[in-house]
């Protein structure tokens, strides 16, 4: 009987101790990566102490673990993603804007303003586009706003 106690108090210190370690490690990145274990080996601490023998105890980990991490992982990456602020750039993508410069990428010259701003533009296309059209911003590079031709006269 005394094997049998030293025995179940060993699988239950080793458990215990992945326990820990799985938390400690996710405390320290906060990555969702060791948690799943720790939820796995509380598992198999409970198979344990319904009497279940270490290779059970060692299944009832592994399963455990594995569905843990297959079902909730993405989930709750989703949820815990931060969600990045929209920026100033972010905002006028797709805007239309009034050419206030000719846009002549050959020259590098070229201004738009936007929502009350003024904004280095290249053509999309290449081709110049004289003060005082209309453009949709396609895209944002560096600090220049990629512009293209509005289609129609109401955009």
């Amino acid at each position: 009987m005394l094997p049998s106690v030293a025995s179940n108090l060993g699988n239950a210190l080793l458990w215990v101790g992945v326990m820990i370690v799985g938390i400690a490690v996710e405390a320290a990145t906060f990555q969702l990566i060791s948690i799943w274990f720790a939820i796995g080996s509380l598992a198999a601490l409970v198979a344990l102490t319904l009497g279940a023998p270490f290779l059970a105890q060692l299944i009832v980990f592994a399963v455990i673990s594995a569905l843990m991490l297959a079902l909730i992982r993405p989930f709750a990456r989703k949820l815990l993603r931060p969600r990045g602020a929209r920026t100033n750039a972010d905002r006028i993508l797709g805007e239309a804007a009034l050419v206030t410069e000719k846009i002549d990428n050959a020259r590098g010259t070229g201004q738009v303003k936007v929502f009350g701003q003024i904004w280095s533009a290249r053509s999309a296309g290449g081709e110049a586009i004289p003060a005082g059209e209309t453009v949709r911003i396609q895209s944002i590079s560096g600090v220049r706003a990629i512009v293209a031709p509005a289609q129609t006269k109401g955009e």
